[in-house]
């Protein structure tokens, strides 16, 4: 981070402030504009690239490189589609799309994050590597103090325990996210949201993929929904191996070698690349956390209750640092109540009750709330319905009947408790969901409110009809 961003002379830091952010990403804007707004004076300490994570490597980057590939993949699957129409397209220069896609990237870190700092007078920004310290943060070479301290240095891509990973040159999400020239094939690890969207993409644009996870498919998503999605991948011609044991990585003439154990059997799976996505680890080891005081879980994220408290009076911590919720909206929410909480009393209680999340695949994963089996394990009498989309008639329209929605409801106050889509922009439907559930609605509720028809919403009062008829048996506007 260059000096033209810095708000504060050296001797700045030798006022005492009334809260000090370590972390100048989305949680730790979140906090100091919360602080700030509410007439703090602030210190805000960044190192490295200001933004974070999601606006330089993460949400923001890849989400522009997975449109990309889905507009080749549906510009290429139209003919097949839609009766007389022709049409085709490839990737005739990868590297533009890189250079477009961090011209947004710096776009946004410049709107979003750098010009933001001017604007707030009570808000000092600071750069250097911070260290907790008694009555405050030292960072570089200069002491910082206040007696409330938030933590928000998110986290970073992580290499999993596979012998001979660390000699193969294996990319991690960022560096997938840079290349400008792609590979003729390519081995993804993990099978989270971040595999299952790199995987697919990179598949879109050319590169021949090999999909290798654990367990299943999203693990933390209703089985019925990573199944029917490892489906969809390997009808795209996505290699997809799951429930195995990682067992060896070597390099080889043209590239690299993985050998994993499957049913028993030892199997190996040759790439031109390896890209792994299975974890990430929290940024915490130069922060003085143990000599602090500061409890850790074993994978070194930061444990806090439920008003976002550290085991330290005065120091708090919010966003992807904490390992919980690592969606970048609920790095900020978490930090808001984290900033109102160490100024007012922690009075605020961190709340995920009704918390979306999202993969952005083709098609999408949109789920909030319990899952079934989550819902059985607190004590719920549970009823649920499932809904394939050709019974949504914007699916049919669109000729793409890929998906299902699932809910999950109280079988006695027929309380909506989860809801999990499976659809194309299926993601732009889940808040819906979101909002029955923060209000209490019953499935009943969902079923009288008007839907708009030929929406892909529309299937979520379907779905809550399914509880007790059969949709097909209706006619048109879920009637």
């Amino acid at each position: 981070m260059s000096d033209c961003c810095s708000t504060q002379s050296e001797n700045d830091s030798k006022r005492r402030y009334d809260v000090i952010v370590v972390g100048a990403g989305s949680a730790g804007f979140s906090a100091a504009i919360t602080a700030a707004e509410q007439g703090a004076q602030v210190a805000l300490i960044g190192h490295g690239m200001i933004g974070g994570s999601c606006v330089n490597v993460g949400c923001v980057p890849s989400k522009a490189l997975i449109r990309t590939a889905e507009a080749v993949h549906h510009a290429n699957g139209a003919a097949g589609r839609f009766s007389g129409i022709q049409a085709q397209a490839q990737v005739t220069d990868w590297r533009a799309q890189v250079a477009q896609k961090d011209a947004l990237v710096e776009s946004l870190r410049q709107a979003k994050y750098e010009d933001l700092l001017p604007a707030y007078n009570n808000v000092a920004y600071h750069e250097g590597r911070a260290r907790l310290v008694a009555g405050g943060v030292e960072a570089g070479g200069q002491r910082f103090n206040a007696d409330r301290v938030i933590i928000a240095t998110g986290t970073r891509p992580t290499m999993p325990a596979i012998p001979g990973i660390t000699e193969v040159s294996a990319l991690d999400s960022t560096a997938a996210l840079a290349l400008t020239e792609l590979p003729r094939s390519m081995i993804v690890l993990g099978g989270g949201y971040i595999g299952a969207e790199l995987a697919q993409m990179f598949a879109r644009v050319g590169v021949a993929v090999t999909f290798v996870f654990r367990s299943r498919l999203l693990p933390e998503a209703e089985p019925e929904i990573g199944e029917a999605l490892a489906g969809y991948l390997a009808d795209e011609g996505i290699t997809v191996l799951g429930n195995l044991a990682y067992e060896s990585v070597r390099r080889t003439e043209d590239g690299v070698s993985l050998t994993v154990r499957r049913n028993g059997q030892h199997e190996t799976v040759t790439a031109e690349q390896i890209l792994v996505a299975t974890g990430r680890s929290a940024n915490t080891e130069s922060l003085g956390l143990v000599e602090a005081g500061v409890a850790q879980t074993l994978t070194g994220a930061i444990v806090v209750d439920d008003r976002m408290r550290t085991s330290k009076p005065g120091v708090y911590a919010a966003g992807d640092v904490t390992g919980k919720d690592q969606f970048v909206y609920m790095a900020a929410y978490g930090a808001k109540l984290a900033a109102k909480n160490a100024l007012n009393g922690d009075s605020l209680r961190y709340d995920n009750s009704a918390m979306p999340a999202v993969v952005f695949t083709d098609p999408q994963v949109g789920s909030v709330g319990f899952t079934e089996a989550q819902a059985r394990a607190a004590g719920h009498d549970v009823r649920t319905s499932v809904l394939a989309l050709d019974n949504v008639p914007r699916a049919l329209a669109a000729r793409d009947t890929r998906g299902l929605i699932k809910l999950v409801a109280d079988r006695s106050t027929r309380k909506l408790l989860g809801a999990h889509i499976l659809a194309p922009e299926g993601a732009d439907s889940i808040q819906t969901a979101a909002m029955a559930i923060r209000c209490g609605l019953t499935i009943d509720d969902i079923t009288d409110t008007i839907f708009p028809y030929l929406t892909t919403v529309e299937g979520l009062k379907l779905a809550a009809q399914t509880f007790d008829r059969d949709v097909k048996k209706l006619s048109c506007c879920a009637g």
